[in-house]
């Protein structure tokens, strides 16, 4: 960077959004508003960020504070889960479990193998990047589940008849399930060096970071945020799928008549 970057710099960056709102009317896509509502929000909650950041720096207690800022995303991320798929008993614990674990096991490895010292900033910034990833493949993998158990009843509940046991039966929307929302995460990771320039590397090499070393700190995050999507991904489609069957072997009321 060559200076200090001000409101005009912002401003300016708008434009492309200004062009694809002009294209959303003029196509008659109707993502205009969605568009405008996007780059408001993201503008007021990137500030909200920067002051929260102002306040640990001076805060007396800055790692407590941002442990707080952690536990505060892991819940707000377990509720966007949940908002998908709210008829599904149980769903909150096992998606805060899923989350929770990516988040630890992450925290654990690069703080305990010294990748990064613990600090409140790169405690905040690496448990941010974990949610990020993880996040938007546990929403698509309890959409895609439930939506899946309920347009397929009739298939499952033909298996449940031909002598299948409930994992045996569910597994034709698990499998792809899974697979869909784990996805565009093996997609982004095959593309990283080739197309994608990730931004934790780039952040140390524009820091003055030797390109080997920035190279494998980001290789050590990028395995990590897959891992991470794999597992909690594959958790909640697993807890999703269980509940859907009465103890008896039959499809839950939320599935049979979804309604």
């Amino acid at each position: 960077m060559t200076g200090d970057m001000g409101w005009v710099e912002v401003i300016a960056s708008l434009s492309l959004v200004g062009v694809a709102i002009v294209v959303s009317v003029w196509k008659g896509l109707g993502f205009e508003r969605s568009i405008a509502w996007a780059s408001f929000r993201a503008g007021i909650q990137l500030l909200a960020v920067g002051l929260l950041f102002v306040f640990i720096f001076e805060a007396s207690q800055a790692l407590v504070w941002a442990w707080v800022w952690v536990i505060g995303m892991t819940v707000l991320s377990t509720e966007v889960v949940v908002r998908r798929a709210r008829q599904i008993p149980g769903l909150r614990l096992y998606a805060l479990g899923a989350l929770a674990g990516a988040v630890g096991v992450t925290l654990a490895l690069l703080f305990g193998l010294g990748v990064f010292e613990l600090g409140p900033v790169t405690l905040v910034v690496i448990a941010g990047i974990t949610l990020g990833n993880t996040l938007p493949a546990a929403v698509q993998a309890a959409d895609t589940v439930t939506t899946d158990l309920i347009d397929h009843r009739n298939r499952v509940e033909a298996l449940l008849a031909l002598g299948f046991d409930r994992q045996g039966a569910s597994r034709i929307v698990t499998s792809s399930a899974v697979r869909n929302a784990l996805l565009p995460q093996i997609e982004r990771t095959k593309v990283i060096g080739l197309i994608a320039l990730p931004g934790t590397m780039t952040g140390m090499l524009l820091a003055g970071a030797e390109p080997v070393n920035a190279v494998l700190v980001q290789l050590v995050i990028t395995y990590l945020v897959l891992g991470s999507v794999g597992v909690a991904s594959a958790v909640i489609v697993t807890m999703v799928a269980s509940r859907a069957f009465t103890r008896d072997q039959r499809l839950e009321s939320w599935v049979t008549d979804p309604e």
